[in-house]
């Protein structure tokens, strides 16, 4: 399911370690002093964001919100809160099919445990004007997964913004890109049965597939809702990572039948690309 950029000799090159992947930077219009500095506090700021956003790490906001009793409240990083936000304009955006609080079930199914997935109980409520999350009852669990990847980037983004840099690429793994300017940066679309290029200006592509960590992707209403011949593989291009995400997720549950409509009614996917057994191809709205 890869984005893969293609190689720039002319492009500085950074890396680092988080949230269970790996970040790049490339910098095309900048000095070796600036693009290390910038590369610097993008990485600082995303170390920053998974202390916040990762589930795994103890004392994290999303860590402390699985953990909380019927009638507690907790106040959040403004950062985490933002984060949640987004994914709840994710959920309302795909009618449901994205669901940060899946946590539990995907586990079920990575781990090919037996039996049906465990069922989705509990509420949680995420204030809109106050950042904080209330639970009214327990049972939920959230696990960011890919948005908070496609979060990090784009405040990374923002960061680069306010340094005044030219153009850059962001990517988080092999499956999250945010390219930055109004430079085109060609990037390949590789699947089993071949490979297409796409130009990303100043907007991001987020892949999902079954190839890396095969069925992990769970339908909220049950595994009789999952589509009868799924994609092997999705690529989205949306204006911002976080929702990039959310749609390459949201599409691995819809039938490829259904697809152009959804592209029709919907808003938030600038392109939409599939693999399926006959092939790779664009997506065209109905």
């Amino acid at each position: 399911m890869t984005g893969t950029p293609e190689p720039l000799g002319d492009a500085r090159f950074f890396a680092h370690e988080a949230m269970n992947t790996t970040f790049t930077l490339r910098f095309r219009e900048a000095d070796d002093l600036s693009a290390r500095s910038m590369a610097r506090e993008c990485f600082d700021l995303i170390d920053r964001l998974e202390a916040q956003l990762s589930r795994f790490i103890e004392g994290s906001d999303i860590s402390r919100i699985n953990r909380l009793a019927a009638g507690e409240t907790l106040y959040l990083g403004d950062a985490c809160h933002r984060c949640l936000l987004r994914a709840l304009e994710g959920h309302a955006a795909t009618g449901g099919l994205f669901d940060i609080t899946q946590g539990k079930a995907i586990e079920h199914r990575k781990s090919g445990a037996e039996g049906p997935s465990p069922a989705v109980e509990g509420r949680l409520i995420v204030h809109p004007d106050v950042p904080a999350v209330t639970c009214e009852a327990p049972g939920r669990e959230i696990d960011l997964g890919g948005i908070g990847k496609g979060f990090a980037l784009d405040e990374a983004a923002a960061l680069l913004a306010e340094w005044g840099a030219g153009g850059a690429l962001l990517a988080a793994g092999a499956s999250s890109l945010r390219a930055f300017g109004d430079a085109p940066w060609p990037v390949d679309l590789t699947g089993n049965s071949g490979e297409t290029r796409v130009l990303l200006r100043n907007e991001s592509l987020s892949a999902s597939g079954t190839g890396i960590q095969g069925q992990h992707i769970v339908h909220p209403g049950g595994e009789g809702f999952m589509p009868r011949r799924p994609c092997l593989r999705v690529w989205v291009i949306s204006e911002t990572a976080a929702m990039a995400e959310v749609w390459s997720t949201a599409m691995m549950l819809v039938d490829p039948a259904e697809m152009p409509d959804w592209l029709s009614e919907c808003g938030g996917i600038g392109r939409l690309f599939v693999e399926t057994d006959s092939g790779l191809c664009e997506v065209a709205a109905g």
